[in-house]
């Protein structure tokens, strides 16, 4: 069976949006809640690898890109980038030598948790958890009628 069947075979047995674009290329949405809202993944095979990339998060002047960068250490398979003006993107690729259902699946399992550790991270650099009130911060009061 061919990189391209397998692809396909594994995609159309997916619940949800995924589409073929062209001859190697698929397109796939993936709604979660716990995904803070749809990411879009691009599946690609070209020069004999299995690619996918998909927009983790849009550009944020609050966001240290580095970070993520830095992440890449520690990854494997995956990896983040980021666009001149911000925006990370993740990528992965594998061989597509001896491909099979099983590794299309890790594949993308690694991508959409990549892109949620991401998103995870965005959404506590903006919302911070309130600071503790304690004593020293003179902001603790003990309680009315005490």
């Amino acid at each position: 069976m061919s990189a391209v069947d397998v692809v396909e075979a594994y995609l159309t047995g997916l619940p949800g949006a995924a589409r073929r674009l062209a001859h190697a290329e698929w397109g796939l949405r993936i709604e979660e809640d716990q995904l803070g809202g749809p990411l879009d993944v691009g599946v690609r095979i070209a020069d004999e690898l299995l690619r996918a990339q998909a927009l983790a998060l849009a550009a944020d002047p609050n966001l240290d890109v580095r970070l993520l960068l830095h992440w890449n250490r520690q990854t494997r398979l995956v990896r983040f980038g980021s666009t001149r003006a911000g925006d990370v993107w993740v990528h992965a690729d594998v061989p597509i030598l001896g491909l099979d259902e099983r590794g299309v699946d890790r594949l993308l399992g690694l991508v959409v948790q990549a892109a949620a550790r991401a998103r995870e991270y965005a959404a506590a650099v903006s919302d911070p958890a309130p600071p503790e009130r304690t004593w020293l911060s003179r902001a603790a009061r003990p309680p009315a009628g005490d």
